[in-house]
């Protein structure tokens, strides 16, 4: 079976697409990304045996595509592409990543009759809620999330099968919509044996902060994500904890309003904003930290889903602490991997941080209890599994 996969964005980097189409892969079967390029990146490539076919886009495209269920001009221009990738390349079964395109997609694919899975990586109506464009004029009055949920619920009633990445999102979909639970798979996201495995550790990272007891953030810093709880229960401990540093690495369009509370409450010296880095850094930054977090704001897609940050954290026996948001509340207190916070609440998380500073042997317990399921329950490989057998059941 040729399975042809749509990203609406560039390719690589995307862990979870790379970890799917892998997986299929390995199984015996073809994989074909169709993704989007913007600048002069070949337009056949091979990546780790995924077949990519990238299709020339513009920023007047990008732009577009955020009003792709307000005027139809983004899934017109992407219908054309993604015929011509559908049938050049032969395509037996497709799968698409997210509803952005998922419009253009059914529309290509009403001359093909191929079955298709749709992939729910996030809530993404729900995670559109917070994106500081649409409080404001004009993404306020021309995008509406409200749209973007009846479109994903109608994607989900015509698509053959659907992915989501957790027990409770496959909960709020099937009460959401009233479709049979057959028909959605779960396929959370997590981490493969080579990330911890094959990790290469930069010592010139570790080294950076080994004087340091470090509180580790890793991944998008997008404010839903609860750092400015993090930065201000640094506030909180900087006097209780010797040589305290919160890392961040990561960046967001909102990074200057983490910098700006960092400025206020005059914590230059506790907190180092390393911006976006390469994925392959992130097993050094995790094995430089003591404590690793993810203070997530609590809302309808926070509470259904897992951040893979805590799986990588995890993998390399670190406690973690988490905030109350249901899924990884659930997830955290079951493993015994960490401890969990009121979200928004930054004495908490302070309290939470003091605890495990004052106990090395706790957290060196939590740890390994996290490194255990992630190696005996958790690992991408044995997760991965439900999308190969779907994919088997297709055939």
């Amino acid at each position: 079976m040729r399975i042809g996969m749509i990203l609406d964005k560039t390719f690589p980097p995307d862990p979870r697409v790379e970890n799917e189409a892998l997986a299929l892969i390995d199984a015996g079967f073809e994989v074909f990304l169709f993704c989007l390029k913007y600048h002069d990146e070949p337009e056949k490539d091979v990546i780790e045996k995924i077949q990519v076919r990238r299709y020339s886009s513009d920023t007047l495209e990008y732009k577009l595509s955020a009003l792709a269920y307000t005027f139809p001009f983004y899934t017109l221009k992407m219908y054309k592409k993604i015929l011509d990738f559908l049938s050049k390349n032969k395509i037996d079964a497709i799968h698409i990543h997210d509803i952005r395109i998922a419009e253009a997609v059914f529309g290509a694919n009403k001359k093909l009759q191929l079955p298709v899975v749709l992939d729910l990586h996030d809530n993404f109506p729900e995670v559109m809620k917070d994106y500081p464009h649409l409080q404001k004029f004009p993404g306020k009055q021309l995008i509406s999330p409200q749209k973007w949920k009846e479109k994903e619920e109608k994607f989900i009633g015509k698509a053959d099968k659907v992915i989501t990445v957790s027990n409770e999102f496959i909960e709020e979909v099937v009460v959401r919509t009233g479709i049979d639970r057959e028909k959605i798979v779960l396929v959370p996201n997590t981490v493969r044996r080579s990330f911890y495995e094959n990790a290469v550790i930069d010592e010139d990272i570790t080294e950076r902060f080994w004087e340091n007891f470090t509180i580790l953030y890793l991944g998008d810093t997008a404010l839903r994500r609860g750092l400015l709880t993090a930065i201000e229960a640094v506030n909180i401990l900087k006097i209780k904890i010797k040589h305290l540093k919160l890392i961040i690495v990561g960046k967001s369009t909102t990074d200057d309003v983490l910098r700006a509370k960092v400025k206020e409450l005059e914590l230059e010296e506790f907190v180092a904003f390393e911006g976006w880095q390469d994925v392959s850094l992130f097993p050094s930054y995790i094995t430089a930290s003591d404590i690793c977090i993810s203070p997530l704001n609590r809302s309808a897609q926070h509470d259904v889903a897992y951040a893979n940050k805590v799986f990588q954290y995890m993998s390399f026996v670190k406690p973690v602490v988490v905030s109350d948001a249901l899924a990884q509340k659930k997830l955290v207190e079951e493993t015994k991997s960490g401890l969990v916070h009121k979200e928004k609440d930054a004495k908490d998380l302070a309290e939470k941080i003091m605890i495990l500073y004052k106990d090395p042997e706790l957290r060196k317990e939590l740890g390994e209890n996290g490194k255990k399921f992630i190696g005996e329950e958790f690992v991408w490989e044995k997760v991965s599994g439900n999308l190969v057998e779907l994919y088997k059941a297709l055939e």
